[in-house]
């Protein structure tokens, strides 16, 4: 019997001893459990990368691929920013509307042209670089009471595109919708029965009203037709207000895209607008020649340096870039993962659709990867189109950025990562057509948030981000009439509600001050609005519009053409009139667009 009792005691003894092991076990456990759900990020959070260029390999449907990541504390939230405004609207839109109609003093074409006086130019770059030219050729043929012949497109240039002006745009059209304006012709007529070489002559950049007919008139009225060679930026910003509005008939409504462009381009943004009611179109600019002419740096190293710098040789005019001083002045475009970050801190969340107008990126997937992953409904042309759609336009440079434009131009948001000429025909057009949203970032503002990131949570983030980019949205009256290039700010095209003053919304009210009174709030954020983008609104990229002088010793709208020198211009043998070089060329047509 004692051995039946030993046993007993002995398990008791186990008993007693084991409960507490298990209850401290449980309890460790169940604090180790509290413990990993406090640090653990919110399901509402996208983990971001701490390294640029190492991120998960997510696709198009946001699955990761298993990759081991690296995880920064700075988190970026999947609903985006505290967000008080429309995201797909400009606030006070609704109170302005584009008016390009003539005044009644402006006389019909038939009335001021003089017979025996043709004008010809030759257009230089891309798309939209030619867009502007085309558009100033018709205001320069008003002022010479000339008739125009219809534009010839660059076809030697970098874009290598043989494509004609009735290729791109519909000519016809082109020639009716501004019969009342300016006469058109579609080919110089024949001479005595015979073709006859028109003389050929060059302008300075930014020719004024006055330039015009100093330099040009003379020699036109002379030789009777006058050939204008690479024509891009050859007319003044500010002119008369009924050649400004004339600006605006052409650019907005008589150069229309031919009509197998405009069905393509119809096509992708239907299939845009089946996948989602809204969409942002962004213009990234990332692509490796235009990052070697920033002279800006992106972390990656000596092969990064040896690949753009071996590109940015080609143009002898460039100076040895600071990409320092380049990224503090807001020269450099943004990354992808930085667009992204700022669309995602202005309120754009991860379930927004993103159509990509983009050539090559530099780095490929691996630097577009980071805004994949915020914004996983990414499309492009090519993703949205089959190769057999896009063949009759893939051979043509300015035909697929044709596309594009029309793309951007339809969508509900379009973003622009520099201030080259497809981001500033775009915000004009979109301006005069209801202020739709475009979002330009104020890159020089920018550029520390960016740096400083991973020392602050999201929510300070999110808040400095909207902070920088009052004043760069695309609402109305951001920029101030007569500022900055007038195919961006079409100022003198844009009218005005009666009462629109008094029924504008400029912003939130302050927080925390009780009830100011209405008209001293708005009368501030107004005032926040215009500082906030007048503190660039002069400042142009060195990499989207190089001011560079033809004519250094003779300004334009300063110069004068004597008697001497229009006998002497008449009496040349050669029919070639080019007092200026040529060594900007290269450099106008990689930013042309």
């Amino acid at each position: 019997m004692a051995i039946p009792r030993r046993r007993h005691q002995h398990h008791s003894r186990a008993r007693r001893f084991l409960i507490p092991v298990i209850y401290a076990a449980s309890t460790f456990l169940l604090v180790l459990f509290l413990f990993i759900l406090i640090l653990a990020p919110s399901p509402n959070d996208d983990n971001h990368l701490r390294h640029p260029r190492r991120y998960a390999d997510l696709s198009l449907g946001g699955k990761g691929s298993g990759n081991e990541i690296a995880v920064s504390p700075f988190r970026v939230k999947i609903s985006g920013g505290v967000n008080n405004r429309d995201l797909w609207s400009s606030r006070n839109s609704k109170f302005f509307y584009g008016c390009s109609n003539a005044s009644s003093k402006f006389a019909k074409a038939q009335a001021i042209t003089r017979p025996n006086r043709y004008l010809l130019i030759v257009t230089s770059g891309g798309l939209n670089q030619q867009r502007t030219g085309i558009t100033d050729a018709v205001v320069a043929a008003r002022i010479l009471n000339a008739t125009l012949v219809v534009p010839k497109l660059d076809k030697t240039s970098f874009w290598k595109d043989s494509s004609d002006f009735s290729d791109i745009f519909d000519v016809d059209w082109f020639i009716k919708h501004l019969t009342t304006d300016v006469s058109i012709l579609k080919d110089l007529p024949l001479r005595r029965g015979q073709i006859w070489t028109p003389y050929r002559m060059r302008v300075p950049r930014k020719c004024s009203e006055k330039c015009y007919i100093n330099r040009v008139l003379p020699v036109l009225m002379k030789k009777h037709a006058v050939q204008i060679s690479k024509f891009d930026y050859r007319l003044a910003n500010k002119l008369d207000t009924d050649l400004q509005k004339l600006r605006c008939r052409v650019n907005y409504h008589a150069l229309k895209f031919s009509d197998p462009i405009l069905e393509m381009g119809e096509k992708l943004v239907q299939r845009m607008r089946r996948s989602s009611k809204h969409y942002i179109a962004l213009h990234l600019r990332f692509e490796p020649d235009m990052l070697a002419f920033s002279g800006c740096y992106y972390g990656g190293g000596d092969k990064e340096r040896t690949e753009l710098g071996k590109i940015r040789r080609r143009w002898k005019t460039l100076h040895n870039s600071n990409p320092d001083r380049a990224r503090r002045q807001g020269r450099c475009p943004l990354t992808p993962e930085e667009v992204g970050l700022m669309l995602r801190a202005l309120g754009y969340g991860k379930d927004v659709h993103i159509y990509v107008a983009s050539g090559e990126v530099y780095g490929g997937e691996e630097t577009l990867a980071p805004l994949k992953a915020m914004f996983p409904n990414f499309y492009s042309k090519d993703t949205i189109a089959s190769k057999e759609e896009l063949e009759p336009f893939s051979a043509f440079s300015s035909r697929m950025a044709a596309l594009d434009f029309i793309v951007c131009d339809e969508s509900d948001v379009f973003v622009t990562n520099n201030n080259g000429n497809m981001a500033k025909i775009l915000a004009g057009r979109r301006r005069y057509f209801g202020h739709k949203p475009t979002i330009r970032p104020n890159a020089k503002k920018l550029y520390r948030v960016f740096l400083n990131r991973n020392n602050m949570t999201w929510e300070e983030f999110a808040s400095k981000v909207h902070t920088f980019q009052r004043g760069f949205l695309g609402e109305p009256k951001e920029v101030r009439p007569g500022r900055g290039e007038f195919h961006e700010n079409p100022s003198a095209c844009i009218c005005a509600d009666s009462e629109a003053e008094s029924k504008m919304d400029w912003g939130r009210k302050r927080i925390g001050k009780g009830n100011v009174a209405k008209k001293k709030d708005n009368n501030d954020a107004k005032k926040d609005v215009e500082a906030v983008h007048d503190e660039n609104v002069d400042y142009e990229p060195e990499m989207s519009d190089p001011e560079y002088e033809d004519d250094v010793d003779s300004p334009p709208g300063e110069v004068s053409l004597s008697r001497s020198q229009v006998e002497a211009l008449s009496n040349e043998t050669s029919t070639d009139y080019d007092p200026f070089t040529s060594e900007e060329t290269e450099l106008d047509e990689l930013l042309s667009d």
